[in-house]
């Protein structure tokens, strides 16, 4: 009698199993079944990190502003992260702990150091965390980037050269100043105008380094002022030194005489260009760097660009006048 009450007990826990079970199967072959949908939690799936040594200027501003458009319509949460006023200490401390939090991906403004190389050449690519430098670069091979986003930092330079001779004419002297630090997109800066003006055996080239510090600029250009007083032209090679390179030369004569070009990463450019003491700028493209930097970090971790051209994705650049604002 147990042996038959067990029985039915058993094939009734059976049938139970085998209905359940075909319930189930027929569920998920059924047309209108659907898996769950992500929230938007579980779709942010890629943390990026912009970080960049000038977060409180307009050129970097709208960097930002690209990339977080763009980081948007990719599904990914990006962070903006750096230091004020190229604090370099607390620029490389941030990249050091965005690699410690084991971000994604890192977009980073290049920086041509040792302390920068072996963050991204060792540090970064030993917990597998791509790196793409933005609006300045550094060499692939010292760093291990996988790509570069933003201006042909030559080609800039023979954009300065050609509308210097342009105005200037093909005759005269021309001081070009730049920092000692020796970063790689100044050097770029530097061949252009070097290799565009090699057609022009008249215009003579005087190039003068300096530390980036206000108190040695002044000093640098009242020597020049001193030494070469019929120098005929200025370029701010780094860009943070047109402003005090005009207020030193203010300091003795009128800027008019002279021809004077620098770039727009830094804030005072634009409003020494309305001015008329800059004759040229040349306009990069920070918002077109900020989404294509994005873009292209968000394509490599999902695999669909394979490797990133190691030479760079090149953003537009042009020459500005100070005439064509007036």
């Amino acid at each position: 009698m147990r042996r038959k009450i067990a029985t039915i007990v058993i094939a009734i826990i059976c049938v139970v199993l085998f209905y359940y079970t075909v319930e189930s199967a027929v569920r998920v072959f059924r047309t209108d079944w659907q898996l769950p949908e992500k929230s938007e939690q579980q779709s942010l799936n890629n943390r990026l990190v912009l970080i960049t040594q000038e977060l409180d200027t307009p050129f970097w501003e709208q960097v930002s502003s690209g990339a977080k458009m763009q980081a948007e319509k990719d599904g990914a949460s990006l962070e903006v992260w750096g230091s004020y006023e190229n604090n370099n200490e607390e620029f490389l401390k941030q990249i050091e702990i965005a690699i410690y939090s084991k971000v994604d991906g890192i977009i980073v403004q290049g920086l041509d150091t040792d302390e920068f190389k072996e963050l991204t050449k060792v540090k970064a690519a030993s917990y597998g965390i791509p790196v793409i430098t933005v609006a300045n670069d550094v060499p692939m091979a010292e760093s291990l980037r996988k790509t570069y986003v933003g201006s042909n930092q030559r080609l800039a330079g023979e954009f300065i050269a050609k509308q210097l001779v342009d105005d200037m004419g093909a005759f005269g002297e021309v001081i070009l100043i730049f920092d000692s630090s020796g970063e790689y997109y100044q050097t770029q800066r530097l061949e252009g105008i070097r290799d565009y003006l090699k057609s022009f055996p008249n215009v003579k080239i005087f190039e003068v380094e300096t530390s980036d510090t206000k108190e040695q600029v002044t000093a640098t250009m009242k020597d020049l002022l001193n030494r070469m007083p019929n120098v005929d032209a200025f370029v701010a090679v780094n860009a943070n030194f047109a402003g005090d390179m005009i207020e030193e030369i203010e300091r003795r004569s009128n800027v008019e005489p002279y021809f004077i070009y620098s770039f727009d990463d830094d804030p005072a450019s634009l409003s020494l260009l309305l001015q008329g003491k800059l004759d040229g700028m040349i306009e990069q493209s920070p918002y077109t760097m900020g989404e294509l930097s994005v873009n292209l970090m968000m394509k490599w971790l999902n695999e669909e660009v394979y490797p990133l051209d190691l030479n760079g994705y090149l953003t537009d650049i042009r020459m500005v006048k100070a005439v064509d604002l007036q």
